[in-house]
C-alpha cells in the first residue's frame, strides 16, 4: 500500500496530495493532457505521456506525482524526475480546463519547486512546446530563465527548454512533514 501525504493549501477545499502515477485520480487530468497535447500538435501524445517509466517519478530522486484536490477532486498536478545530481526537471504541469485562470498551475510550480528543493536538487529544468503559450507565459512570470530566442517564431524553435536556480523557502502554510 502507497502512503499519501496531504496538506492542507491555501483555502480549506484546496488540497495537495502526493501519489504515485498509478493513483486513480492521476488519469483524468494525464487523460485530459494527452487529448490537448494530440489537438495542439496533431499527432497521438500517448508515447510523449508515457516516455518515461513511472520509477522516475518516485522518491528518492524523481518525484512524486503533485496533485490539487478541491472538494475531493484533482484541479491541477505535475511531476518531476532527476535531470542531472543537482537539477530536477519538471514534467506534466497540468491544469483541468475547467479550473483555469485561478493560479492553480503557479501553485503546482512552487509545490513542485519546494519538494525537489526538499530532496537535495539546486536547479529546475524543463521544457514546453512552441503550440502552449500559456505554459510559456507561466514559466517566464515565475523567474524561468529561457534556454531559446524568445523573440523568434516558436515553431521555429521547437521545443522551449527553461532552467530556474532554486531559492529554499517555505511555503505558505505548507505543513512540515515527519
Amino acid at each position: 500500500m502507497t502512503s499519501v501525504a496531504e496538506t492542507p493549501a491555501r483555502a480549506a477545499d484546496l488540497t495537495v496530495v502526493h501519489v504515485p502515477v498509478s493513483d486513480p485520480r492521476v488519469r483524468p487530468l494525464l487523460r485530459e493532457l494527452g487529448h490537448e497535447y494530440s489537438t495542439r500538435y496533431g499527432t497521438d501524445a500517448h508515447a510523449e505521456i508515457t516516455r518515461y517509466p513511472d520509477e522516475e517519478f518516485t522518491p528518492p530522486h524523481g518525484g512524486l506525482l503533485l496533485l490539487l484536490l478541491e472538494n475531493g477532486s484533482p484541479v491541477a498536478g505535475g511531476a518531476f524526475r532527476r535531470y542531472d545530481a543537482a537539477t530536477a526537471e519538471l514534467k506534466r504541469i497540468w491544469t483541468h480546463s475547467a479550473h483555469r485562470r485561478r493560479g492553480l498551475a503557479r501553485r503546482v510550480l512552487a509545490e513542485l519547486e519546494h519538494e525537489a528543493g526538499a530532496r537535495g536538487y539546486r536547479r529546475i529544468h524543463l521544457t514546453t512546446g512552441p503550440r502552449q503559450p500559456e505554459a510559456r507565459g507561466l514559466y517566464l512570470a515565475t523567474g524561468y530563465t529561457p534556454l531559446f530566442d524568445i523573440e523568434a517564431d516558436p515553431e521555429t524553435v521547437g521545443s522551449h527548454p527553461f532552467e530556474k536556480d532554486l531559492v529554499l523557502t517555505t511555503l505558505p502554510g505548507k505543513a512540515t512533514e515527519q
